[in-house]
């Protein structure tokens, strides 16, 4: 089984970007904060590679920018490719079946959603992923 959710910030703005065949496709990353502070007594976090595909790499680029909080239900993959020196280049990351947006996008002004309601829709996320799906060729992203 390989499940992923992450619940966590933006730190830039997703990198928008489209196929030669037309479909979009979003890069991202997540800083995660681990559930622990390191010996100084401050917070540490992860920063984890995503990617997400069509209708919703766009609308991740439309409205979450950097800093928003989001959610995130996927699976870990990877793969290799040869970079401009010849070498064999490999890249582990999070491909983002179902992204929440956890507020909204200009949270200084008026956050739509309280920490109860993100943390209920991180609950819904970890229920909803258990159940299994049906994948066409059209979904894989290769």
């Amino acid at each position: 089984m390989n499940r992923v959710i992450l619940i966590g910030r933006l730190t830039k703005d997703p990198d928008l970007r489209y196929t030669s065949s037309g479909r979009a496709v979003a890069n991202f990353t997540l800083a995660v904060n681990r559930p622990f502070r390191n010996a100084q007594g401050k917070n540490e976090a992860d920063f984890i590679n995503c990617q997400t595909w069509r209708k919703q790499a766009e609308n991740l680029a439309t409205y979450m920018k950097k800093g928003n909080l989001i959610g995130v239900d996927g699976r870990i993959q990877t793969r290799t490719y040869e970079n401009q020196e010849g070498k064999t280049v490999f890249v582990t990351e999070v491909l983002a079946e179902s992204i929440q947006f956890l507020e909204s996008r200009n949270t200084s002004e008026k956050p739509n959603r309280s920490k109860q309601q993100a943390i209920d829709t991180a609950n819904d996320m970890v229920r909803n992923s258990v159940e299994t799906k049906d994948v066409q060729d059209d979904d894989l992203p290769f």
